[in-house]
């Protein structure tokens, strides 16, 4: 490092802060830095957790991928049925990443008390069900046990406990319509389980079953079941996916996806997306802004150094790393602070549940928050290279400086 760099750092880092004209200019660039940075890891964090958990309720009651036979119609109950003796079930061996399979039916029914009644979809799942989802739901009672001989527990959601007035342990009477020619069949279930998803569109209308009732209603034969369902590794490929899926079933099967079934769902969602890469650029502008105005507010207090240094023999681009090694500083700065406080926030909601959600509107009773070292990585890299860029651009008014009179400046 030459001699003139050296002293130049040495000014310029032992006075920046005392300045009364930089120095709170530089700090209000700091502060900027920072709340940009809380700013878009909230926004990412909480955008990123309410898509993984939107998804992850639908994903619950669908699985990833359905299918189903195609004469069966768009309705939420199974129409004809599939043998569940086929050579991707109960391990799809022909398309990667695929983690699970697992055969269900649906049938409607209607549940009758003493005083009020109210239509339900029953959801049959055999000894292949992934329970993973609804353990965490689950908010009294237990799931059911389907893995044995054939009973009547059932899980039912909190919002029809509450609208029926049940609990845990009562008896659930049913009617389901076996054909139109007969009267409907009276089915009593006990309950073993209240769930809630937070998701009352689907809350208000899923019990779950075992699969045996929902064939034997049917007049199915054992193996015969409603659609299967598939669950994958990675959501982001769930459309390639189900094109692989597709082509390896037979052809009297349909695959679809959970992002068409609920296609006004997952368009919604997606436009969290947009709302974070606006916040993220308007926050880095802010930012770069801010440190612009710092940096020229500085080079103009360092007028006369920067002559000096001319004079000495020093180039344009040496000078300009001076300042621009010390914007680095400041923007390392505002970065660390704006990690410190926005993970602290991030991590104090998630443990904490600080800011609650109106689960009518966003499906969540709490905002959650996805937490990855991958985009933390990245944000901070791509804001700290985007700010040093604009500082590229008043860092050029170093060049137009006259050594002369840049020594004479007061």
């Amino acid at each position: 490092m030459n001699f003139e760099l050296f002293i130049a750092k040495r000014i310029i880092g032992n006075k920046t802060y005392k300045s009364s004209v930089s120095g709170p200019i530089i700090k209000i660039g700091i502060a900027a830095i920072a709340i940009g940075v809380i700013v878009m890891l909230i926004a990412i964090a909480t955008g990123l957790g309410l898509q993984q958990k939107i998804r992850d309720k639908v994903v619950a009651f669908n699985g990833h991928i359905e299918i189903t036979n195609y004469d069966n119609n768009t309705s939420d109950e199974s129409q004809v049925p599939i043998s569940i003796n086929q050579e991707f079930y109960p391990n799809f061996k022909d398309v990667e990443g695929v983690k699970h399979v697992q055969g269900v039916a649906q049938k409607f029914g209607v549940v009758r008390t003493e005083t009020d009644f109210e239509g339900i979809v029953v959801k049959g799942v055999g000894a292949d069900y992934t329970w993973q989802y609804f353990q965490e739901f689950l908010i009294d009672g237990r799931l059911p046990d389907f893995t044995k001989d054939r009973n009547e527990e059932i899980l039912i959601s909190q919002y029809l406990a509450n609208r029926l007035g049940f609990k845990v342990g009562d008896k659930m009477q049913t009617l389901f319509s076996e054909r139109i020619d007969r009267l409907p069949r009276l089915m009593s279930f006990e309950i073993v389980g209240i769930y809630n998803s937070g998701f009352q569109e689907l809350d208000e209308k899923f019990c779950i079953a075992d699969l045996r009732h929902i064939q034997r209603l049917n007049k199915w034969e054992a193996d015969q079941i409603g659609n299967f369902e598939v669950f994958i590794d990675d959501f982001s490929k769930i459309e390639e996916k189900t094109l692989e899926i597709y082509k390896t079933i037979p052809s009297l099967m349909n695959a679809n996806p959970i992002t068409r079934k609920y296609y006004a769902i997952f368009e919604w969602i997606k436009i969290f997306d947009n709302n974070t890469y606006g916040i993220i650029a308007i926050m880095i502008i802010v930012a770069g802004i801010n440190m612009i105005t710092a940096l020229l507010v500085l080079i103009l207090e360092r007028t006369q150094m920067i002559g000096i240094l001319k004079a000495l023999g020093s180039s344009n681009w040496t000078i300009r790393k001076v300042f621009l090694y010390n914007a680095s500083y400041l923007i390392g700065l505002g970065l660390l602070w704006g990690n410190i406080i926005g993970l602290g926030l991030l991590f104090a909601q998630k443990y904490f549940k600080l800011f609650p959600l109106n689960p009518d509107t966003y499906y969540v009773s709490n905002a959650p928050v996805y937490i990855s070292l991958d985009y933390i990585v990245l944000l901070n890299i791509g804001t700290f290279i985007a700010c040093l860029l604009m500082l590229l651009i008043p860092s050029i008014i170093i060049s137009k400086i006259s050594p002369v009179k840049a020594i004479r400046f007061d």
